[in-house]
């Protein structure tokens, strides 16, 4: 079940906070999250899961910056949220969905006991001209059933900044990750 604007307003301040908060920008079941004025882009042509890939940092400047077909912009939201009890999950909204800005890739869904900025995955399908402080996607939440376990992360938990993927922590070690994957029962390793 999602809450309504009326019950993301009762639940602030518990389950719900979100820094700076605008009561203009509360909607009938979500609250708009802006964009901040700083990015990063990877600057590897090969991303490698297995490493820390090299980024740059970009300042979206009054007149706004464009966004380029085939390049993906990692950038934050202004607002730092915090969430108990409820799963978060932003989506981008409709009008900026129509300009052909996909604002997460992939990664709207939020886990319970998430504080942080969120961190959003920027592609454009053609250019396109962003400014700070848009209202630049939605964020909403569900309730949740059964036994809660907070999410706890050493990766992206009370982040300060954007945060570029972190997979490698998780890829322990050249050929420890294949020792440790989990084959289909009735295939073998290949040790040649």
């Amino acid at each position: 079940m999602v809450l309504s604007g009326h019950e993301i307003r009762r639940q602030l301040g518990a389950n719900i906070l979100i820094d700076p908060f605008e009561p203009a920008r509360l909607n009938a079941n979500s609250y708009d999250l802006t964009l901040h004025d700083e990015l990063l882009v990877y600057e590897e042509i090969v991303l490698d899961m297995r490493k820390a890939n090299r980024v740059r940092r970009l300042r979206i400047p009054p007149e706004g910056l464009v966004l380029r077909p085939q390049q993906l912009y990692l950038g934050r939201t202004v607002e730092r949220t915090e969430t108990h009890n409820l799963v978060p999950m932003i989506e981008g909204r409709s009008s900026i969905g129509r300009l052909g800005l996909f604002v997460h890739v992939t990664a709207g869904f939020g886990d319970v006991g998430f504080c942080g900025f969120w961190t959003l995955e920027m592609f454009a399908v053609q250019p396109v001209r962003i400014y700070a402080g848009v209202a630049i996607c939605q964020i909403f939440y569900h309730d949740v059933h059964g036994p809660i376990t907070e999410y706890h992360s050493d990766k992206y938990q009370h982040n300060t900044d954007i945060q570029p993927s972190l997979l490698f922590k998780e890829l322990i070690g050249d050929g420890q990750l294949d020792s440790q994957l989990k084959l289909p029962f009735g295939i073998e390793r290949s040790h040649g």
